[in-house]
């Protein structure tokens, strides 16, 4: 399940919690990300994991790498906000390899992440 964070408006944030589905993904993630592209012609993102990566099913990865194909050349500033080690390190690395800036956050330092999305800190 996948909940939206209210934020400013030039960022989307979510919490991931329990079992997030293709469903949660079709339902709150692709339409709050194709607004804020209509609003901004950015993506400005943040995703909290108050579940393990492993409650991902197959039909959430899917649609999560649809919708990063699709609006790749958008992605502007991405944060995982997690206490995983390694899914903060695969986070630093995306921005090697795909256009925009991302970076991975303990959850202690949930604050200075939505700052970071926001663009209020570099």
């Amino acid at each position: 399940m996948i909940h939206q964070i209210d934020t400013t408006d030039n960022i989307v944030a979510f919490r991931a919690l329990a079992e997030v589905t293709k469903e949660d993904f079709l339902t709150a993630v692709v339409p709050a990300v194709e607004h804020l592209i209509k609003q901004t012609n950015e993506i400005n993102f943040l995703l909290v994991l108050d579940t393990d990566i492993k409650n991902f099913t197959a039909g959430a990865w899917l649609e999560d790498a649809l919708l990063g194909l699709k609006h790749l050349g958008k992605w502007n500033r991405a944060a995982i906000v997690t206490d995983t080690e390694e899914i903060i390190s695969f986070t630093n690395g995306f921005s090697y390899i795909v256009p925009g800036e991302f970076r991975g956050y303990k959850k202690v330092d949930f604050n200075k992440a939505l700052n970071w999305v926001e663009g209020n800190i570099s």
